[in-house]
This record gives C-alpha cells, sequence and structure tokens, in this order.
C-alpha cells in the first residue's frame, strides 16, 4: 500500500495539496465540513509564482485560459489621478507572465475537477487530529476516523487543527479594516484591467474579467463586525463622489452578491508550519492582509513545496523538515510585506500622511515600482514530474 494523506480543508490551498500529493503517487483523501463545493467568492489575481505552482500542478493552462491578463491600469487617488501606472507588459518580460485575473469560483472549480470525486469527502468535518505513533496520525470526522501517513491542515485562517497543535498561539487578530467585494451581474465598460484607488481610510479596487465582468472591492477601517442593513446602498453613499468607473460597477451589482468579511490575519507568527506528521499550509499556517494580493499564491507555493519534498526526501520527517524550513521563511515575511503595504496605502487615514504618500509614490520611477514586485513573483518552483 502506498502513502496516504488527509487534507483537511477543500479551498484553494488544500485543493491545490491533494493534486500535488496525487501527481507524486500518494492516496489522498480531502475533507472539506461544506455539505457542497459551491465554487463561492469573489476574484482574484494570480502572479508569476501562483502561476508557476498551479503549472507544476498541471493545471496551468486551463487556469490561463479562464484567465485575463491585467496588462492596463495602476492606482488612482479618488478624484481619478494617477499614482502609479501598471505596466504588465514589463512584469510580462521580467517573469514570463502578467498578474490574470480570474474568479475565485473557477479558479476552485478548475483545481476541484483535477481531483477524481473519491477523494472528497464533504460535509464532513476534522473533529480532532491525533498523532498515534512516529508513522501514524488520524482523524476523526465525526463517526468517520482515517488513518494517514500525513494530515494536511489547510482549514484556513480559524484553523481548528492550528489550535490544537499550538494551543498558547494568539490565534487572528482583527487587521483593522472590513472588506466588501462582488462580482457584478453584467459587463462593464472598463478602460483598465486592473486598479486601486486610495482615500483616505478607504480603498476601492477591480479586476476585469474575460467575459467583460469584472470583481470590485472596497476596503473601510471601521471597528470589528461593522455591517450594514444595505451594504450597496452604504457604498454608493460612501463613494459617490469617487472617480468612473466605481459608480458604474456597484451599478452593475446586485444587492445579494455582496460579501463582507473583516480581514484578519495571523499578526504573530507561528513557531513551526509542523507538528509530528501534521503540516500546516495556507492561511492556517499563514494568514495575511491581501494588500499584496499573495494569500492564494503562498498557499499554492506551499502546495508544491510539500509535495516536491515528499517526492524526494528519504522520510516523512526530513520532507517536512525541508517544507518547514523553505516555506516559514519566505510566506511570514511576504505576511509582514502585506501588512506594511496596508499601513502605508488604505489604511493611512491622515490628511498629510496621505498627501506625504501620494506624492512619494508619484516620484517612484516604474522601473523601481515593478522591482518592489518582483521581490515577491520571482519564485521558481520545485518541479513534481
Amino acid at each position: 500500500m502506498g502513502n496516504t494523506a488527509v487534507v483537511v480543508g477543500g479551498g484553494i490551498g488544500g485543493l491545490a495539496a491533494a493534486i500535488g500529493l496525487r501527481r507524486i503517487g500518494w492516496e489522498v483523501t480531502v475533507v472539506e465540513r461544506a455539505s457542497m463545493l459551491e465554487d463561492a467568492g469573489a476574484g482574484i489575481s494570480l502572479a508569476a509564482n501562483g502561476l508557476r505552482a498551479l503549472d507544476e500542478l498541471g493545471v496551468g493552462d486551463a487556469v490561463r485560459g479562464a484567465s485575463r491578463g491585467q496588462y492596463s491600469g495602476g492606482t488612482r487617488t479618488p478624484q481619478g489621478g494617477w499614482l502609479t501606472r501598471m505596466d504588465g507588459s514589463a512584469l510580462e518580460k521580467a517573469v514570463g507572465t502578467p498578474i490574470m485575473g480570474i474568479p475565485r469560483s473557477t479558479l476552485h472549480r478548475l483545481l476541484r475537477d483535477s481531483l477524481p470525486a473519491e477523494a472528497l469527502l464533504i460535509g464532513a468535518e476534522a473533529d480532532w487530529v491525533e498523532q498515534l505513533g512516529p508513522g501514524t496520525v488520524r482523524v476523526g470526522c465525526g463517526e468517520t476516523v482515517l488513518d494517514a501517513d500525513l494530515v494536511v491542515a489547510a482549514d484556513g485562517i480559524g484553523s481548528k487543527v492550528r489550535g490544537h497543535l499550538f494551543p498558547a498561539h494568539p490565534g487572528p487578530v482583527y487587521s483593522g479594516s472590513t472588506v466588501l467585494r462582488a462580482i457584478t451581474e453584467q459587463a462593464v465598460d472598463l478602460r483598465t484591467d486592473f486598479e486601486l484607488t486610495w482615500g483616505h481610510g478607504a480603498e476601492f479596487g477591480h479586476i476585469a474579467f474575460h467575459d467583460g465582468r469584472a470583481e470590485w472591492h472596497a476596503v473601510l477601517n471601521l471597528p470589528a463586525g461593522t455591517r450594514f442593513v444595505d451594504p450597496l446602498d452604504e457604498l454608493r453613499r460612501r463613494f459617490h463622489t469617487w472617480h468612473d468607473p466605481i459608480p458604474a460597477l456597484l451599478d452593475a451589482t446586485r444587492p445579494a452578491s455582496v460579501l463582507h468579511h473583516d480581514v484578519n490575519e495571523l499578526r504573530s507568527p507561528l513557531p513551526s508550519y509542523t507538528v509530528g506528521r501534521t503540516a500546516l499550509l495556507g492561511d492556517a499556517a499563514h494568514a495575511m492582509t491581501p494588500n499584496l494580493g499573495q494569500g492564494a499564491c503562498q498557499a499554492l507555493e506551499d502546495a508544491v513545496t510539500l509535495a516536491a519534498a515528499l517526492a524526494t526526501e528519504a522520510t516523512v520527517k526530513a520532507a517536512l523538515a525541508r517544507y518547514d524550513a523553505e516555506r516559514r521563511p519566505r510566506s511570514q515575511a511576504v505576511a509582514r510585506a502585506a501588512r506594511q503595504a496596508g499601513r502605508m496605502g488604505q489604511r493611512l487615514s491622515h490628511p498629510l500622511a496621505v498627501a506625504l504618500r501620494n506624492t512619494a509614490m508619484r516620484l517612484t520611477p516604474s522601473r523601481a515600482a515593478t522591482r518592489m514586485v518582483l521581490r515577491h513573483h520571482a519564485w521558481v518552483p520545485p518541479q513534481l514530474s
């Protein structure tokens, strides 16, 4: 009998991990507590590092075919002035691809379709994980008990497995920002592929999709738990003086489509991503703010790195040690950078601080801005084949 793994969590990171493990010959069961995989969510940007990881998983071409390259756009003020311009062609020349925009549901479906139906245990929650000995770990899912050589905890920012492994860790904390987002119901006439607009303690952005629709998001500095009776009406009130196409994006959205979540993060870094034969992956290991658009990309890096280590190291113990050594420093550095980007971007609210930031951005050469982006995008995955 070959090696077996249980992946706890059927999101992007968990599905990617399952695909990677299957590509190296492991038998995998994905445990997902949702009663059905609804492929929910808004939009996502995939940078070169995430796309390269998807290539190693064998789904890169399918994802690119369903995505739209972000060649034009940049960062603006609420009045419409440009702070920075995006040069997607320069980025493509440097790393081989522009950033690609895709509905999160489409990415999720493409990953899920790469797995056989029998690998998915839907509607079952992992209640507990127990290390039985040096070589076996057991997962309890209600009346179902699964024994495996490895458990991959990809159960998100509120990970129960992480809480069990690190009971003294403070867990996720509120970043100070809340985000509302949606995908428009119909196509919108957009002149750019991607935009961010920074006001005083507020951000509005959009990602254009290949079918003409777009994802938009609005980030606000508000107390945790703030909710609105009519979210779309509230956003129209807050952003009605901001430049086009912001009003048009809101008008093209059904009220029921608006998602609202507080932005939480693992501000206290974990001391390890592995304990025994359990590995933490994605948001369970390093949930970060979305300011660099790297959350999903880092989870995809995790998945490929873990599979490659298991494929080449002599023992599972050695592979997990390598996974932790390779992934923890990089992903935690990206999380710190994302937090800092938020503090210098949407989080700024004092008029003088905003004015100084805007002036500095206008004076930054485009080449320097591209080099800053490349720090996170220019990752080369280990080969699985």
